[in-house]
């Protein structure tokens, strides 16, 4: 749940470089997934281009044990979940360095493009990169995001790529991404991108009895989004020892809050807006002494803003509005030792200071102090690869005006294996336990009237063991990729939104316990075929069981946590011709509740997804143009993730873009 600024409202394949230990090898992302102690699915830039995909969340989708909650249309809000533990429990980084939100301890990755993106990451568990900065060690997932970097051939010295996005519901996107190569040591890049979208999609409104006795056409209206990104980054090679790179971030939105689709809520009586920016500087320096000690250094500042509006609030100023300012600083220094061959260690050590205003009266203001240091270890062979660290967090709150919450400390284990049992096949056995834990946010501890001081932070304990197989039979190209893992999870001082004495009065309080368990199963295969044709395949199912254990006396007890559906999955394929790409997609989930109360009044059913594309690339002596059309939900079906908030029918999409 995501508890917006306003009256408790709720809102909305393919190279790569590995390190083992820390002595770089070249690999096929699917060879890293086999090889990992811990699950990891890796989507390089030319896999998302097939995805149909237009921002973030819509490629992350296609992950197995993933549940996105969206609340429809491109400017709706959009969480992850991994393996139903909720979005506050995933972190989400940037080229490194995690993206946070103190006030809802969650992130909005709708608002995230794929035009700069060169790889998108989930890491289940954790990483097994060890010189990494302790906030990378602290949830129980994270999502990965890194943006491309500028890379030249012979004495180029720029090049980039301008597209253009249009389609359905008002569509308008361009975008432009550029590479300079300054000097020898020094190169930039500079991206930036506009959207804006009517969002005014037509849905069938069901209503009476059940939801069922009668239905109208209706369009979504105030569901208009208008946003603008822009990125600025320098890159320094200066040897093979010494390396960084310094970024500038900024985004703006302003969007229509539509609400949810009741009877009497389908014209104009939703009229809630939000705007919201950030921006940040972050800086990455790494300098290897010797082969056997690396220190890498990380910076970051960052600003946020967030204004919600009602205006057909029937208070004393006719309106209802919110203003919310968050600042945020952050460090951190790890250390690199390479023991031995097979055997190296880190440390690293991270200090956080995070402070939010608002414009109301008498607002508690608070900060967040945050160290986290950690240690680790990682031992690897060809048959063989074993992980560790133990994670300590401490926080120190303070408030200037009113009682701060309480302070916190913490230690956080983890250690995971992986084994290749048979010397001739590609196949492993791996598993991994790990301790995490998320701390309240500003909002569960001084959001007005419903905020508590005293709560505990979450804590989640992760099991997991799990196999992987890749085989390439024969020489026909072909490459066959399975891995399945099943896990547990449990979850015990759940930050729960639970009624007081009074029904209309509710108080955050550690209430919750839920149990899960689970399977995700994923495949991917791709076939040479005649006249220089190929075809890739690959497909995801996830069973997750996750049920409420808070309390035997309540009626919730035993049954599926909400918006968790036990069986998910996607699918893809990508028919790849001399002269033209041909790709299919396919999201589907079976049928969830939408209250912790399992009854029929509650269950949503279930629903698919399909989206198909054809593309093409035109060579020319200026540089290469791509043209690609889409065709999004195909069958036009009418679908709910969350209830409520219907998604968009049948749309268009063409893209076009240059690269030069």
């Amino acid at each position: 749940m995501v508890l917006l600024p306003a009256r408790g409202l709720f809102a909305q394949e393919v190279a790569d470089s590995l390190q083992l230990p820390e002595v770089v090898v070249t690999e096929r992302y699917s060879d890293r997934e086999i090889r990992a102690t811990a699950p990891v699915q890796i989507l390089s830039g030319e896999q998302l281009q097939h995805l149909h995909a237009l921002q973030l969340s819509d490629a992350v989708k296609h992950f197995s044990g993933v549940t996105i909650k969206d609340y429809g249309g491109i400017g709706g809000l959009k969480t992850i979940s991994v393996r139903s533990l909720g979005a506050h429990h995933t972190a989400v980084t940037y080229n490194g360095i995690a993206i946070t939100d103190v006030q809802t301890g969650q992130i909005d990755i709708g608002r995230f493009s794929l035009d700069n993106v060169e790889q998108v990451a989930l890491y289940t568990g954790q990483n097994d990169q060890i010189f990494m900065p302790a906030t990378a060690f602290a949830s129980a997932s994270s999502l990965a995001i890194r943006s491309v970097t500028p890379h030249f051939s012979n004495e180029e010295r720029l090049n980039g790529k301008v597209s253009l996005k249009g389609g359905s519901f008002g569509l308008f996107n361009p975008s432009l991404h550029a590479n300079a190569r300054l000097t020898d040591k020094l190169s930039a890049s500079l991206s930036s991108e506009w959207m804006t979208a009517k969002g005014d999609y037509p849905y069938r409104l069901h209503y009476g009895t059940a939801g069922v006795d009668s239905s109208s056409m209706e369009t979504r209206k105030n569901s208009d989004v208008n946003s603008l990104r822009l990125e600025g980054a320098l890159f320094a090679d200066f040897s093979s020892a010494t390396k960084g790179d310094l970024r500038v971030y900024y985004y703006q939105s302003e969007r229509g809050l539509p609400g949810a689709t009741i009877f009497y809520n389908t014209g104009n009586f939703s009229r809630q807006r939000l705007w919201d920016r950030t921006f940040f500087v972050q800086g990455n320096g790494e300098h290897a002494f010797s082969r056997e000690w690396v220190l890498q250094a990380n910076a970051k500042h960052s600003r946020g803003y967030l204004r919600y509006l009602d205006p057909t609030y029937l208070g004393a100023g006719g309106k209802y509005e919110d203003i919310f300012n968050q600042h945020e600083t952050y460090g951190s220094l790890s250390v690199l030792y390479r023991a031995f061959e097979r055997l190296s260690f880190s440390a690293s050590s991270d200090l956080t200071t995070a402070t939010m205003h608002a414009r109301r009266e008498a607002f508690t203001t608070p900060t967040r102090l945050t160290s986290r240091s950690v240690i680790a270890g990682k031992w690897v062979s060809e048959r063989a690869m074993a992980t560790t660290h133990l994670l300590y967090t401490r926080t120190f709150e303070s408030a200037l005006n009113g009682m701060a919450g309480e302070n916190r400390s913490k230690l956080s284990p983890y250690v995971s294996l992986s084994v290749k049992p048979f010397e001739e096949a590609d196949f492993r056995v791996r598993a991994f336990y790990k301790n995490s834990f998320r701390l309240p946010t500003f909002n569960d501890l001084y959001y007005p009237a419903v905020g508590t001081r005293d709560l505990l932070p979450e804590d989640a304990h992760q099991f997991n063991v799990g196999v992987a197989y890749s085989a390439v039979p024969g020489n026909s190209g072909s490459r066959v990729t399975i891995t399945l893992d099943a896990y547990r999870n449990r979850v015990t001082n759940k930050i729960m939104a639970f009624p007081t004495g009074n029904l209309h009065q509710w108080a955050m309080m550690n209430l919750g316990k839920v149990v899960i368990t689970g399977a995700d199963l994923s495949a991917e295969g791709s076939i040479e075929l005649p006249g220089e044709a190929r075809l890739t395949v690959g497909g995801n199912y996830t069973f997750q069981s996750a049920l409420d254990k808070s309390n035997p006396n309540r009626s919730t007890y035993n049954h599926q946590v909400a918006y968790t559906p036990r069986h998910s999955g996607s699918g893809r394929a990508l028919l790849q011709l001399p002269w033209l790409d041909v790709a299919y997609t396919l999201l589907w989930s079976g049928e969830r509740y939408s209250n912790g109360y399992n009854s029929n009044e509650f269950r949503m059913q279930g629903y698919s997804d399909h989206g198909l594309s054809a593309s093409k690339n035109i060579p020319t002596r200026a540089g290469l143009i791509q043209l690609q059309l889409e065709a999004l939900n195909l069958f036009g079906n009418n679908y709910e993730i969350v209830r409520n908030y219907p998604m968009p029918g049948r749309s268009f999409r063409i893209n076009t873009s240059f690269n030069f």
